[in-house]
């Protein structure tokens, strides 16, 4: 890798990029950029650096850290440790949040350099970075660096993760400050692809509504979160949906998760200005005079004293088996949908965990990132020369560089780790990536009662085929005038083999012709496509004919 960049240095181009991680499925992001004489590392989510082993080690003058999650910056003490004279920039909520990765290590010892939004910092006569808020989490920030020449100035955007809606404690990224840019090269998440999204108020609502029909039907409730992020967003939901306000609820969480919240209490100052207004009347998070009560809570015991059902929120990372005590009733496992494969680190925990006759494993979105209708809408206001596509699944980034619309305006670029990207720079298009088939064409056929549907083989040489096929049984629904077919995994399948302990007889979801894989299948019902439990009730309730 070291003997790639010198010779890129001593070529014509004058930008390039190469990643040591490149955010793939769960890999971690770590970009080594170079800018004419200088490198500098973005992020640092690997947990070894090739480069220091090198015999002609590269200087990294400095590190920019984008966000406190650990695919960005696992691996900044180890690099701080190897490098201590390296400085490390970043914003200021992220600077206060990073030392809960290393509770066990002096905070004094690496202090990152906190930097203002919007304001340039030089860090030699010329080179200068600065900051923008760029929302997915308090404190992500997308970094703009410039670098100076006597012939002109070199521009290169680094966005980190970041999401231009508005969520729960952070205002999303804004198109209008940044709109005109120009960047050079533009190196940009693209975790969703070219998937797009339900308006975030909508994902929040729904989730809500699935918690809500849980509780009323006497389940507990498990959310494993990762420690910084989710957890807090969906805990300011409950606080002040109106679903729950003032409803007879506990809401218990763990110390991990628990800590992030009081460094936000803390930080309550530079969150938004909507956020600040709601904590004049009632505290953020821990309050047990108002309901719904939420506390965080260090041993079981303390839950087993509050009143059932409850939610209880925990580290992702935590066994999960310790919490789902079967004397406190059953249990809802809600877990956030990735957009790589694995749900959870303990996914394969979970697995074994729905096998519980007591326990109920479930998905829901409340995405964190922009989706691909929103990636696209920045990229077309920024408009760069380059765009360089990184953390996501290695087919959603293709998909997104194969996009018409993309790579016959900008150069795209979808590097593998270890792969090292140059950016000749001019006016002329150079070449465009070659899109790879995102719509496949086929024939339908009607024959009787039956309906059948054709593709070319060449869809299952996509990677997706496998996990679409995975079990050969579909769904189909409408979404407008188009039909979206879906495969159905195997662990909603041993979810929907259950057979929930309701009577035939009693009037019920479980007992009406429309209730299929969890859902309400009955146009004219409110709960038309929504996931109901089985004990529920409609005035649209059909009785399934006797087997």
């Amino acid at each position: 890798m070291g003997r790639q960049i010198m010779q890129s240095r001593n070529s014509l181009v004058s930008l390039s990029c190469l990643p040591y991680g490149a955010g793939h499925d769960r890999e971690g992001i770590c970009l080594l950029l170079t800018m004419g004489e200088h490198n500098m590392l973005l992020d640092c989510g690997i947990s070894s650096f090739p480069f220091l082993a090198a015999p002609d080690t590269i200087p990294v003058e400095f590190v920019f850290c984008s966000h406190a999650h650990q695919d960005h910056c696992r691996g900044l003490l180890s690099l701080h440790q190897a490098l201590p004279k390296v400085p490390i920039y970043t914003s200021e909520i992220t600077a206060k949040l990073l030392p809960l990765y290393w509770p066990n290590y002096a905070a004094e010892s690496i202090t990152p350099t906190a930097l203002s939004w919007r304001s340039p910092e030089k860090l030699n006569q010329n080179l200068q970075l600065e900051l923008y808020p760029a929302g997915h989490l308090p404190g992500a920030a997308a970094l703009l660096l410039t670098y100076h020449t006597k012939k002109r100035d070199y521009k290169v955007l680094y966005t980190g993760d970041f999401s231009l809606s508005n969520l729960q404690l952070v205002e999303g990224l804004s198109i209008e400050e940044m709109r005109g840019l120009e960047p050079d090269v533009l190196i940009i998440e693209g975790s969703y692809g070219t998937v797009r999204h339900p308006h975030r108020r909508q994902q929040e609502k729904h989730l809500m509504e699935r918690i809500g029909q849980a509780l009323v039907a006497g389940q507990n409730i498990l959310l494993p979160v990762a420690p910084i992020g989710l957890g807090q967003e969906i805990l300011k939901l409950l606080r002040s949906h109106h679903q729950f306000t003032g409803k007879d609820l506990d809401i218990w969480v763990d110390p991990t998760v628990a800590q992030t919240c009081n460094i936000y209490l803390d930080l309550l100052g530079q969150l938004p200005a909507s956020v600040q207004n709601f904590a004049k009347h009632q505290s953020l998070f821990w309050d047990e005079r108002i309901c719904p009560r939420m506390s965080p809570f260090t041993k079981l015991e303390e839950i087993s004293g509050g009143k059932l059902p409850c939610i209880v929120m925990v580290d992702e990372r935590n066994p999960l088996f310790e919490y789902l005590v079967s004397d406190w009733g059953d249990w809802l496992i809600l877990v956030a949908e990735k957009p790589h494969d694995d749900l959870a680190p303990n996914s394969a925990l979970l697995d074994k965990v729905q096998k519980l006759d007591y326990v109920t494993t479930e998905t829901y979105l409340l995405a964190e990132h922009s989706d691909g209708r929103n990636t696209t809408q920045l990229i077309h206001n920024l408009r760069p020369q380059h765009i360089v596509f990184v953390h996501g699944p290695l087919t959603y980034l293709v998909e997104l560089a194969g996009l018409e619309e993309l790579y016959n305006r900008y150069q795209v670029h979808a590097p593998l780790s270890g792969n090292l990207v140059e950016f000749p720079l001019g006016d002329r298009f150079l070449q465009p990536i070659k899109p790879i088939p995102a719509h496949y064409e086929g024939e339908l056929n009607e024959v009787g009662s039956y309906i059948t549907m054709v593709f070319p083989d060449s869809i299952n040489n996509d990677p997706r085929w496998n996990k679409f096929s995975e079990t050969g049984i579909i769904e189909a629904r409408w979404q407008g005038n188009e039909l979206i077919l879906r495969g159905i995994p195997q662990r909603e399948l041993l979810n929907s083999d259950k057979s929930p302990l309701v009577s035939e007889d009693i009037e019920c979801c479980n007992s009406c012709v429309h209730y299929r894989a969890q859902r309400c299948w009955n146009p004219n019902s409110p709960l038309y496509e929504f996931k109901v439990i089985p004990e529920g009730y409609c005035p649209v309730f059909e009785r399934r004919p006797n087997k």
